[in-house]
């Protein structure tokens, strides 16, 4: 698949902690930030939670500009805990294929959200998701610590 680093582990299999169905729309990425935070809290987890909001916000926007449906289509984002770590998985109906770390110049106005997520992440993500399109998703290990 191109640029894109192969993830430690694929999706998860396990039930989520907690999941969201948002509209493609401008306005989901600040209630998926709030949704999270609010949602994550009763696990107490000791990674960056305020990271985690970031690369959120990142992959639901991404969804929402490369998601592509000829009916009605939402942004799933679901949350996992895999051992110590935690996975955050955000699937659209856009093509695999198209998922795509960039090296944007200096004056680009986008293209840094998968460097953002490269950056902050244990590991991330990009595949087919299990509901039809795309599937990008990132871990933040140590989450839980034993």
């Amino acid at each position: 698949m191109g640029n894109i680093p192969a993830a430690r582990n694929g999706p998860s299999d396990s039930a989520p902690l907690g999941a969201m169905t948002l509209h493609p729309l401008p306005e989901s990425v600040p209630l998926a930030r709030r949704w999270f935070r609010k949602f994550i809290a009763p696990y107490d987890p000791a990674c960056s939670v305020d990271d985690c909001v970031l690369m959120i916000s990142e992959l639901v926007t991404n969804a929402i500009v490369y998601g592509r449906a000829d009916e009605t289509w939402v942004v799933r984002v679901e949350w996992f805990r895999r051992g110590a770590s935690l996975r955050v998985d955000v699937h659209n109906p856009g093509f695999p294929a198209s998922v795509r770390m960039r090296r944007p110049d200096a004056n680009d106005a986008h293209g840094r959200g998968l460097l953002l997520v490269d950056a902050l992440a244990e590991s991330w993500y990009a595949g087919p998701s299990r509901f039809g399109g795309t599937l990008v998703s990132f871990e933040m290990a140590d989450a839980w610590p034993s």
